[in-house]
């Protein structure tokens, strides 16, 4: 097999994300053959060299497979929780190994999720630099008035930054609003600040969108593969050089126990970057 660097392997592996296995070597906690290594530029055969991440084997990665989840309400988006609440790794299929959620969302939020043993994807999708579009349906407290859609649409300073934003009004009566809001990065708790900010706290948030993934009629608490193509274009969206189709085999979705499974939905365009849209004037009933 061809060599292939150190940190590369254990974020293939599944171990870390790239920048985290590139931590675990500088810190002295990674051995090759026995031999402690802390140069980043190391290479090593997958196939005959002995690896190991504080004193444990790092097995040769299995093929890389992405699922998409539709996240409830009441769980957290971590492998487990000191507190001892529902993860999403209780949704996740039981026979792919050691699987990473991508994208997290609050306990409180639903809607699209990724799990993946695919590191080296998982770094990409989170990345600042790929600039990877989150979509999420928001319901909103009272019914927005124009200069705060405005605003919200105007890109809002955040942290000293502006953040972009793409924003669709969707329906605003009885008292509440219900917006579609697209950003380009996932910084904690960004949409409820952005919210808040101009006055309106949010009521509800559901993921839509992830890249060019949609959530589609995936059931609340399923998780299924990505399909090839889906797979193609996630890839597409944070290089055009990172061609490898995941997923050599064909796992298999898993469904709560009592729904049945939807069709999976279409794969969507890779997005294009649009910095701001201004929200109808128009009302939608």
């Amino acid at each position: 097999m061809a060599l292939e660097r150190l940190h590369k392997f254990l974020a293939r592996a599944g171990v870390a994300s790239r920048r985290q296995a590139e931590e675990l070597i500088r810190e002295g906690k990674v051995k090759v053959n026995g031999r402690v290594v802390t140069e980043l530029g190391v290479k090593i055969d997958p196939d005959k060299d002995r690896v190991q991440v504080e004193g444990k084997r790092v097995q040769p990665p299995a093929p890389p497979v992405t699922f998409m989840l539709h996240k409830p309400y009441g769980y957290v988006s971590t492998t487990r929780d000191p507190q001892g609440r529902r993860t999403v790794m209780d949704l996740a299929p039981k026979d792919y190994g050691r699987l990473y959620p991508v994208g997290r969302l609050d306990y409180d939020a639903t809607g699209l999720m990724l799990l993946t043993n695919d590191g080296e994807l998982a770094q990409r999708l989170t990345h600042p630099r790929y600039q990877v579009p989150r979509t999420y349906r928001v319901t909103t407290e009272r019914e927005m008035d124009e200069k705060a859609l405005e605003k919200l649409a105007g890109g809002v300073q955040m942290d000293g930054h502006p953040v972009s934003t793409e924003v669709k009004l969707l329906k605003k009566g009885s008292g509440k609003t219900i917006l579609e809001i697209t950003v380009w990065e996932g910084r904690y708790h960004l949409i409820k600040r952005l919210l808040e900010d101009v006055g309106y706290p949010v009521l509800k948030l559901k993921r839509v969108a992830f890249g060019p993934l949609r959530l589609g009629r995936l059931v609340r608490g399923a998780c299924r593969p990505l399909t090839r193509q889906e797979m193609l274009n996630l890839q597409l969206t944070v290089s055009r050089k990172y061609l490898k189709i995941a997923a050599s085999g064909k796992p298999q979705a898993t469904v709560p126990e009592g729904r049945k499974e939807a069709e999976p939905s279409g794969a969507a365009r890779p997005v294009r970057r649009i910095k701001v849209v201004s929200p109808p004037e128009k009302e939608v009933g």
